[in-house]
């Protein structure tokens, strides 16, 4: 049996939970991972298309899932920056805080992202000792990072829109979301896809956190799809994707993630 709630960090952000109850047999009884997802859109809204369709399907793969709609703006006057950061840490350290009320393993809680999520689930990676976060959240590092199509960088290959929302171009938060400038070897291991031809988001942006992932010794799995639009999801019908050959082997993604989850979290397959 699941067991689904909402609890809310302030008015406007709020973690939807889908906690799975006991396995049937005593014996296989032990703690699960967990997921926590964070939808894109630009950081001006959380798209519903990565929500509740992902968690429902982590939730099939045996995994304890959440979804995080976070602090978003579509005003680029002001920066939202740290808000969303915040968000994350506290949901990490929210979900790690409940562990045993969930049997949720402490060592085994990831976060999801994609797109604009993606570079909130990654700034939480590089950005989680940083003192205003350590400080507020002490449990908030994440185990892992599972990151699709992300925006990664505030550089070169930057999706700008997501940038001019999360900084409203002031020079210091800008090179705080350069996030491929700030991992190191306590960043925690990914597993990233994306797609050549993402017209939105460059699949360099997957690419240079591979590299510097690579850099400083951290574990990463990563997969670059030939063809594919932004915004895939599950690359299927339900989240608005046609049912081609092409799309359904992306679907794949979910399923390689599970496993990885696993592996590291050392769980049976």
């Amino acid at each position: 049996m699941m067991k689904c709630e909402q609890f809310y960090r302030n008015e406007l952000v709020r973690l939807d939970s889908y906690v799975l109850g006991p396995q049937p047999r005593e014996e296989n009884r032990r703690p699960r991972p967990a997921v926590i997802i964070c939808p894109g859109s630009g950081y001006v809204r959380c798209a519903e298309v990565e929500s509740e369709a992902i968690a429902l399907q982590f939730a099939a793969a045996g995994f304890h899932s959440f979804v995080l709609w976070y602090s978003v703006s579509e005003l680029r006057t002001a920066p939202l920056w740290p808000e969303p950061l915040l968000d994350a840490a506290w949901a990490v350290d929210f979900v790690r805080g409940r562990a045993n009320e969930w049997s949720v393993r402490k060592d085994g809680v990831f976060l999801v992202g994609f797109s604009a999520g993606g570079h909130l689930a990654a700034s939480l990676c590089v950005h989680w000792a940083r003192p205003e976060v350590r400080s507020a959240y002490p449990l908030s590092r994440p185990d892992g990072s599972i990151l699709g199509y992300p925006v990664i960088t505030s550089g070169e290959y930057a999706h700008q829109g997501s940038i001019d929302s999360l900084t409203a171009g002031d020079p210091d938060l800008l090179k705080l979301a350069r996030l491929e400038d700030f991992v190191g070897p306590d960043t925690p291991p990914a597993f990233l896809w994306h797609t050549f031809t993402d017209e939105a988001v460059p699949v360099q942006n997957s690419l240079l956190y591979a590299a510097a992932l690579a850099k400083h010794g951290v574990p990463f799995e990563l997969h670059v799809f030939p063809e594919g639009r932004h915004g895939l999801s599950l690359a299927n019908p339900e989240t608005g994707c046609e049912a081609s050959p092409n799309n359904r082997h992306m679907a794949r993604w979910l399923d390689l993630c599970a496993e990885w989850i696993k592996l590291r979290a050392g769980e049976p397959f």
